[in-house]
């Protein structure tokens, strides 16, 4: 018998979908950040970490506005937005130095999109050999690191973003 033990997905299976509250929507109350697993809020994008990751530092940066595509945003957010994808890649890369990301974004249900309403970039860091025998027999990912330790690593470069104003 095989056991994946992730306790971390309980609070996701207990949570209430009714609940409306969209995980992009950093609001106002920063208290809840660590916990939210949000990285950087800034006047008009943001970053989190992926609660349930494709690979160790799976980081989503979405517009701070709550909209499902890029036809909304304006011309100072699209590009805002890219600066924090770059940002994002930066900081990943002094951190945990990878190989190589895959970087893209899933528009409507059928593409795959987990939240619709909410537009996001996923950045996925990726190292030679991350898929392992585990990933292509047992179709399990192995995660290394525990999240929160990710997440303290890669906080301190994004509190420097938030302190000089701006995304670089």
């Amino acid at each position: 018998m095989s056991v994946l033990w992730a306790p971390w997905r309980m609070e996701y299976i207990l949570s209430d979908p009714s609940s409306g509250e969209c995980i992009f929507c950093p609001g106002q109350d920063r208290d809840r950040d660590e916990e939210r697993l949000v990285l950087h809020v800034g006047d008009m994008s943001m970053v989190m970490m992926n609660r349930y990751p494709y690979n160790n530092g799976h980081l989503l940066v979405a517009p701070v506005r709550h909209a499902p595509d890029l036809d909304p945003l304006g011309a100072d957010e699209k590009l805002d937005l890219l600066e924090m994808v770059q940002s994002s890649i930066e900081a990943l890369r002094g951190v945990m130095n990878p190989e190589g990301f895959n970087v893209g974004m899933n528009l409507g249900r059928v593409a795959g999109a987990g939240v619709e309403a909410h537009m996001h970039f996923h950045i996925v860091p990726r190292w030679n050999g991350d898929t392992n025998f585990m990933t292509v027999l047992g179709e399990v990912r192995v995660v290394p690191e525990h999240i929160r330790a990710t997440y303290l690593k890669l906080l301190p470069f994004f509190q420097a973003i938030g302190e000089s104003g701006g995304n670089r």
